[in-house]
C-alpha cells in the first residue's frame, strides 16, 4: 500500500529540485529527513514539509510502516525594447511504500 503527497507549481527550477530530490530518492524516511535537514539548499525545506505530509497521509490511511511550466514576464530596457524573464515552476510528487 502506498501513501502519496503531491506539491504543485512550487516556484523553483526542475533541476534545482531535482539535486534535493535524488538525495532522499529510495532511502528511509528518518534517513531522509535527517540528509534534509543538514541540506543548505532552498529545496530542502520544502521537501522536508512534503515528506511530512506523505508521512501523515500514511498515518491517515492506516499504513503502519510508514514537467516544467513557466511564468513568463517582461522588464522594460533601455530603447524601447523588453526582456523576457523566465520564472520556472515544478511539481513535486512523493510516493511512501513499504518495502
Amino acid at each position: 500500500m502506498e501513501s502519496v503527497a503531491k506539491l504543485r507549481n512550487v516556484r523553483l527550477s526542475a533541476r534545482k529540485a531535482r539535486l534535493v530530490v535524488d538525495l532522499v530518492r529510495g532511502k528511509g524516511i528518518q534517513e531522509a529527513m535527517n540528509t534534509l535537514q543538514f541540506s543548505p539548499q532552498k529545496t530542502a525545506p520544502i521537501l522536508s514539509k512534503l515528506l511530512k505530509s506523505a508521512v501523515a497521509n500514511a498515518e491517515q490511511k492506516g499504513i503502519s510502516d510508514v514537467d516544467r511550466p513557466v511564468l513568463k514576464r517582461f522588464i522594460p530596457r533601455a530603447q524601447g525594447r523588453a526582456s523576457r524573464i523566465r520564472k520556472p515552476t515544478s511539481h513535486i510528487t512523493v510516493v511512501l511504500a513499504v518495502k
